[in-house]
């Protein structure tokens, strides 16, 4: 709660619109399984966030649509610039990849920068089929 009262902000955003975990969980594993694809967890940390969110799916939905797939963004930042896990920090990491995002610590803010992080690491990867060789 010491943590909240300095972010008054993502604070009033987590206490919005509240809904029974069972809802929300079922609400977003059917959101999920709706999407093409086999979705993998992206996080930043992956490791918290991961276990948080399937945790909540298993114990009210019975079932992750992510399984055990999920990928960390700064594991994926150290692959991609060749640098020690504990030396790849933001501030570290190429500027071309932060887009002008709010950093509120609002879930929904949070989950938009990450997403547009990781995008733009994507882009980035040298390794990476670009559009034109996709099928």
């Amino acid at each position: 709660m010491a943590w909240w009262a300095t972010q008054p902000e993502a604070w009033a955003a987590a206490r919005a619109a509240q809904q029974e975990p069972a809802a929300a969980m079922a609400g977003y594993r059917d959101w999920l399984t709706a999407l093409p694809g086999k979705p993998v967890f992206v996080g930043y940390p992956a490791a918290f966030d991961f276990m948080f969110v399937y945790w909540y799916l298993i114990r009210f939905t019975g079932s992750s649509p992510f399984s055990h797939s999920a990928l960390d963004i700064k594991t994926y930042a150290m692959a991609l610039l060749g640098t020690e896990f504990r030396a790849t920090v933001k501030r570290a990491m190429p500027k071309a990849w932060f887009e002008e995002l709010p950093h509120s610590h609002v879930a929904l803010d949070d989950a938009i920068e990450q997403g547009a992080l990781f995008c733009a690491m994507l882009a980035a990867n040298p390794l990476r089929p670009g559009p034109s060789s996709r099928g």
